[in-house]
C-alpha cells in the first residue's frame, strides 16, 4: 500500500502479536529479494519463530527466478516459500512470454531446488479469477502439475478484485470438485468492496483457508479485513477461526500506529465508534434491557461500550457516562449538563467521558473534580533552523515544579519537559501517548478553533482527552492537563 513501510523492529512486533496473542495459522512476512531491511526483519522473525516452535507458520513470497528466491528464504532462516506463478494464460503470454510447458518446467525446477534445501512450497495462482473464466484449461493443466510437484497449498488469487460473490462460489467450487484432494486457499482484493463477502463464499464453496490482513491493508483498495471475515465466519457459519478475538483491536491499533494509515472510525469490529451509541434512544433501550446489543458485544473483543455525548444525546446517554465515572447529580444538575453538551454539539465540539468532570465542575461551580495538577506556565519556541524548546511549570498540591527540554516539535518539547518533572524530579511514569489527532474545521480560517484529541494508555487502560484552543500546541496542552488530572491518583 502506498506510503506504508515497516522497520524490522515494527515488523517483528506485529509478527509476535499476530502469532503469540492473536493465534493466527500462518503469516506471510515479506517478499524475497526486496531490501536489506526486509531481510533483516525476516531473519529476526524467523529466529524468534524457530525458538517458539512456529517456524512452519512463517511464509515468504517468492518468484520463479531459478534459485534466487529460494536462496533468499534460506538466508532469512525461513522454511516456507509462497511461489507466485501465472494463474491466467493472458498474464503468462503478455508478462513473461513463456509457453505453458516452459512455465511448468520453470516451476518444477523451483520445487527441486526447494526440496534440496528442505523448504516447503505453496503456490499463488496470480490472476486466477480471470484465468478460470478466460483460460480454464490452462488453469487445470497448471494445477494438475502443481499437485504432482508437491505443492502444499494452492492459493486462488482474485488479484484485481473483480469477482462477484456468486462467481467466487462457482469457480472455487469448480476447483474443489475437480481436485478434491488439494488444499485451496482464497486470496481476495477489495476493489469493489466485496472482499469479505467473496471470502465467505469461497469458504462455503470448499476453500480450506482464506487470506486476510490487519485493517484490510493491501494493494489499491486492500485485501480482506481479518476482523470482518473471522467474526463473520465464527458467528454465521459452521466453520471456526481459531484466533483470539480479544486481541483484534490491539493488533489493529499496533498496525495503525506503525503504518500511519488510520482506521475508519466505523470500521467493523476495530473502529473507534463501532461500540458507541450516539442516539439517546439507543442508550435508553440499553438501560431498559440491552435492546441494542447483539453478538457483537464490546466485551467480546476486550473493549467497552460507549455512549456519545453530543447534540443527539439524551438523558440516558448522560446517565451511562455518569455511572462510568461514579458521579451522581440531581435531576436539575443533569439537565444543566445535558443542555451544555447539546450546545457544544451544535458547535461541533466533541465531549469525551474524561471531559465530564471538568465540564460539571465548571458549569455547576461545585469543585466536584478539583484539579490536583495544574499547568501554570508554558513557553515554547520554534523557528526555521532552530530546535524547538519548551519551558514548563506545574503545581501539584501547592508545590511548584519546572523543567525545560528540546524536542522534534513544540508539543514534543513540552512532553519532554513534562517527563523531566515527573520522571527526574518525582520518580513517576506518565501514561504512554497512544494516538494524537488534531483537527481544524474546514473553511480556511487561520483563527479557527483547533481540537486536539489525544489517546493515552496506562496499565492496559485507555483514555481519550480533548483540548480546544485557537493555538494548536495549547489545544494539545489542554488535553494533556486533563490526562494528568484523570490519572492523578496513579501518578502522584
Amino acid at each position: 500500500m502506498k506510503g506504508v513501510s515497516f522497520t524490522p523492529r515494527e515488523k517483528f512486533a506485529i509478527a509476535v502479536i499476530l502469532l503469540k496473542e492473536l493465534n493466527i495459522d500462518r503469516l506471510e512476512i515479506c517478499s524475497a529479494r526486496v531490501s536489506r531491511g526486509e531481510l533483516a526483519a525476516a531473519k529476526k522473525i524467523c529466529r524468534w519463530a524457530r525458538k517458539n516452535a512456529c517456524l512452519k507458520k512463517i511464509e515468504i513470497l517468492g518468484f520463479v527466478d531459478n534459485e534466487k528466491s529460494i536462496d533468499w528464504v534460506g538466508r532469512a532462516g525461513g522454511a516456507v516459500l509462497n511461489l507466485l506463478v501465472k494463474g491466467s494464460f493472458e498474464h503468462l503470454q503478455k508478462q513473461i512470454g513463456r509457453t505453458t510447458g516452459q512455465h511448468i518446467s520453470d516451476i518444477q525446477s523451483i520445487f527441486l531446488l526447494a526440496k534440496n534445501k528442505k523448504i516447503k512450497i505453496n503456490v499463488y495462482l496470480e490472476d486466477w479469477s480471470n484465468g478460470i473464466k478466460d483460460s480454464p484449461n490452462y488453469v487445470f493443466e497448471l494445477t494438475k502439475n502443481l499437485i504432482r510437484f508437491g505443492a502444499k497449498r494452492i492459493m486462488l488469487a482474485d488479484t484485481l478484485g473483480v469477482l462477484l460473490p456468486d462467481e467466487t462460489y462457482k469457480y472455487v467450487k469448480l476447483m474443489a470438485g475437480k481436485f478434491p484432494n488439494a488444499h485451496f486457499d482464497f486470496h481476495c482484493h477489495n476493489d469493489y468492496g466485496l472482499a469479505t463477502a467473496n471470502s465467505l463464499r469461497a469458504i462455503e464453496a470448499g476453500a480450506k483457508g482464506v487470506h486476510a490482513t490487519i485493517n484490510g491493508l493491501g494493494e489499491r483498495a486492500g485485501n480482506t479485513h481479518l476482523a470482518e471475515i473471522a467474526v463473520l465466519v465464527n458467528d454465521r457459519t459452521d466453520f471456526r477461526f481459531k484466533i483470539n478475538e480479544k486481541f483484534l483491536a490491539e493488533a489493529s491499533r499496533l498496525v495503525e500506529r506503525f503504518s500511519g494509515i488510520r482506521v475508519s472510525v466505523n470500521k467493523p469490529i476495530v473502529g473507534d465508534n463501532v461500540f458507541t451509541q450516539t442516539a439517546g434512544i439507543h442508550a435508553d433501550g440499553d438501560e431498559k434491557g440491552n435492546l441494542y446489543t447483539s453478538k457483537l458485544s464490546s466485551e467480546r473483543f476486550g473493549r467497552e461500550k460507549e455512549y456519545a455525548l453530543g447534540k443527539l444525546s439524551g438523558r440516558a446517554s448522560l446517565e451511562q457516562n455518569l455511572k462510568k465515572i461514579n458521579i451522581e447529580l440531581t435531576k436539575n444538575e443533569k439537565k444543566k449538563v445535558l443542555d451544555k453538551i447539546i450546545e457544544l454539539g451544535d458547535r461541533k465540539h466533541f465531549v469525551a467521558t474524561a471531559d465530564l468532570p471538568f465540564l460539571i465542575s465548571e458549569l455547576l461551580g461545585n469543585n466536584l473534580f478539583k484539579k490536583a495538577i495544574k499547568i501554570t506556565n508554558v513557553k515554547v519556541s520554534s523557528g526555521l533552523n532552530l530546535t524547538p524548546r519548551a519551558a514548563v511549570s506545574i503545581k501539584i498540591g501547592g508545590k511548584k515544579y519546572s523543567a525545560d527540554a528540546a524536542g522534534s516539535g513544540a508539543y514534543d518539547a513540552f512532553m519532554n519537559a513534562l517527563k523531566k518533572i515527573f520522571t527526574d524530579q518525582l520518580g513517576l511514569k506518565l501514561p504512554d501517548l497512544d494516538d494524537y489527532e488534531v483537527s481544524i474545521p474546514p473553511g480556511g480560517r487561520s483563527d479557527a478553533l483547533v481540537e486536539a484529541k489525544i489517546s493515552w494508555r496506562k496499565n492496559g487502560q485507555y483514555l481519550t482527552t480533548v483540548g480546544v484552543d485557537p493555538d494548536q500546541v495549547m489545544a494539545s496542552i489542554r488535553a494533556t492537563e486533563k490526562m494528568l488530572n484523570w490519572f492523578a491518583k496513579s501518578i502522584i
